[in-house]
């Protein structure tokens, strides 16, 4: 279905054509998508078109046929509207905006934790917060939330050892040939030398991922203190995911650097993310609990979100998924 033909469905709109509960469900679309409208760049809008073109899929083979037409104008509304057609011009006479000193609400981010124990300093980030730590060696560290990172106080003269006991975080690493740096991650053990590069590990999402922006490392997968097989090594744009349950290595690539590192800028980036991938950034971002009612678990998405309120993020990904929502304080639910 290309651009047009979606042009051609929302002119009927434009035209007073619609019923009165179509019309409703557009304007009610338009007026959340663009609740805090900002500029996008031409990648962003990459994520986004791609998001859309999921959820019109997945809406269209929807079994009811009412809520599949409602899904469908609204998913084309999205769109034209992301792909800054002249559609504007019929729906809206000016753009909403925010009044000056209103605020959204969201939770604060907590407090995180450093302790120091045999030699190691042990940091505990809290939901809604990170920290970057810079090493002894020069070395710099990016935290994600809900993470759990502990390292040397002061390095071996041969070795840099650090350890992702839960989480995510991102290692820029300053060279020495003289000691390798090594982050151990479960029963994977990465090694590098003047690089930067993301690990995610987050306990119940059951994977790690280990994702190379420069340089170049090497991954072994180990057993009894052992390397248990052959060597991954990974280039610049290149990443594996290590399945905890098959115990099964998987290289793969990917195209730009914001899929991979956007949480650094408090963006939620996803690309064909599962749903406990997208439910840590969001339980991450906002510092919130979301618990599922409803009998969808297994799915996969694909969005980006720059500045949008916890309601806004919510309310999109629902929308695509066919499930209902409550907030209250600090708790999202999710029903059929």
């Amino acid at each position: 279905m290309d651009t047009e033909h979606i042009k051609q469905i929302l002119e009927r709109y434009t035209q007073g054509q619609c019923t009165a509960e179509e019309s409703a469900i557009i304007e009610k679309w338009f007026d959340g998508v663009n609740r805090h409208s900002t500029p996008v760049a031409d990648d962003d809008l990459d994520l986004e078109l791609e998001a859309v073109k999921q959820s019109i899929h997945e809406n269209i083979q929807a079994p009811r046929r009412r809520l599949r037409t409602l899904y469908y104008m609204a998913a084309a509304a999205c769109l034209l509207l992301l792909a800054g057609t002249w559609l504007f011009t019929y729906l809206k006479s000016a753009p909403t905006t925010v009044p000056d000193g209103a605020a959204l609400t969201q939770n604060q981010p907590g407090k995180s934790s450093r302790t120091v124990k045999n030699g190691f300093m042990e940091l505990r980030t809290a939901k809604g917060a990170t920290e970057r730590v810079v090493l002894a060696d020069g070395s710099t560290i990016v935290v994600n939330a809900g993470s759990h990172i502990r390292y040397p106080v002061q390095f071996a003269a041969d070795r840099r050892d650090v350890y992702l006991e839960e989480g995510e975080a991102f290692f820029t690493v300053a060279p020495n040939d003289k000691s390798r740096f090594t982050v151990h991650t479960g029963n994977l053990q990465t090694t590098a030398l003047g690089t930067s590069f993301n690990i995610r590990d987050y306990a119940h999402e059951n994977r790690i991922t280990v994702a190379l922006l420069s340089g170049k490392v090497k991954i072994d997968r180990m057993q009894d203190g052992k390397p248990a097989d052959n060597a991954v090594i990974l280039m610049p744009n290149e990443q594996v995911h290590y399945d905890m349950k098959s115990l099964q290595l998987v290289k793969s690539s990917f195209e730009k650097p914001e899929e991979i590192t956007g949480w650094k800028q408090g963006y939620l980036v996803f690309k064909d993310a599962s749903y406990n991938e997208v439910i840590t950034e969001i339980e991450n971002r906002y510092g919130v609990t979301v618990i599922n009612h409803s009998n969808k678990t297994e799915w996969k998405y694909t969005g980006f979100f720059k500045e949008e309120s916890l309601q806004d993020v919510v309310e999109t990904i629902c929308l695509a998924k066919s499930l209902s929502y409550t907030i209250s304080n600090d708790t999202i639910v999710l029903k059929n």
